[in-house]
């Protein structure tokens, strides 16, 4: 499958001392922020999305505190190592409720390179319910088998919540943090996007579906588990998330301007 590729800033320079392969996963984790924002799922100046810079086990990419998310560019993007300390000077600082999840998870997990932290009003709600979510609709069956579920510690600021937050992760892509948020990582930045947008809309159908009288048609488990590996293996095995990611830059850019 041939992807067009993403089209690169008009206005800033890539910085000599920055390889070509940390400039492309700038460029793509400054977009994934508007994104974000694009599809109304911001917590305002709140909340974090990380990627792993190419190429460093340790470092990681991620939002400067205080900023909207449509003020994020390729160039003030902060660069930070698992401990949440700059590795390079930034006049900003990092999000210090970020370090312990971002820093968990990105420490002990080298198939996910990008991780998303959202708590839209739908999604709170879902993981404010013990059942959490249901796989009765097209995008939840998605989901079956896919999600760990971490209870609520307060606000997520201290290093000793990180082991029990990697255990309830398991070896799954999907962590409900009960009375919070979600957190969704994956092996790139489409991917992780991708896997958000279908976590929002199952959240979005359970709320809706849970609003309304009657009963529900329940979907077998066999089915549900069958839509779950072809959706990883989809995503996994094709250019899907990718195609995904580059059509919704291009809607982006075709409604708004960027600073960038």
């Amino acid at each position: 499958m041939t992807i067009k590729p993403l089209p690169m800033p008009n206005n800033v320079l890539k910085p000599d001392h920055c390889s070509e392969e940390e400039w492309q996963q700038r460029v793509k984790l400054a977009y994934c922020y508007h994104l974000v924002d694009f599809f109304g799922w911001t917590e305002t100046i709140f909340n974090h999305i990380s990627a792993r810079v190419p190429g460093s086990e340790n470092h990681y990419l991620v939002n400067p505190f205080g900023l909207n998310y449509t003020e994020v560019t390729p160039l003030n993007l902060l660069k930070v190592d698992l401990d949440g300390n700059k590795v390079e000077a930034s006049e900003y600082n990092a999000n210090p409720a970020g370090f312990a999840l971002h820093s968990a998870v990105h420490g002990a997990r080298e198939d996910i390179h990008c991780l998303l932290h959202t708590h839209t009003i739908p999604i709170s709600a879902i993981v404010q319910k013990k059942k959490g979510f249901t796989h009765h609709d097209f995008y939840g069956a998605q989901l079956y088998g896919r999600v760990g579920y971490h209870n609520f510690e307060g606000i997520t600021l201290f290093a000793d919540e990180k082991t029990r937050m990697l255990e309830s992760l398991g070896n799954k892509h999907v962590l409900v943090l009960r009375n919070h948020g979600i957190a969704v990582g994956e092996s790139s930045i489409e991917k992780a996007l991708f896997l958000l947008w279908t976590v929002q809309r199952a959240a979005e159908n359970q709320c809706a579906a849970g609003a309304l009288g009657g009963e529900d048609v329940e979907i077998d488990v066999s089915i549900s588990q069958k839509c779950a590996d072809l959706t990883a293996e989809l995503i996994r095995e094709s250019g899907f998330a990718n195609e995904f990611f580059a059509a919704m830059v291009r809607k982006l850019k075709s409604q708004r301007p960027l600073p960038f």
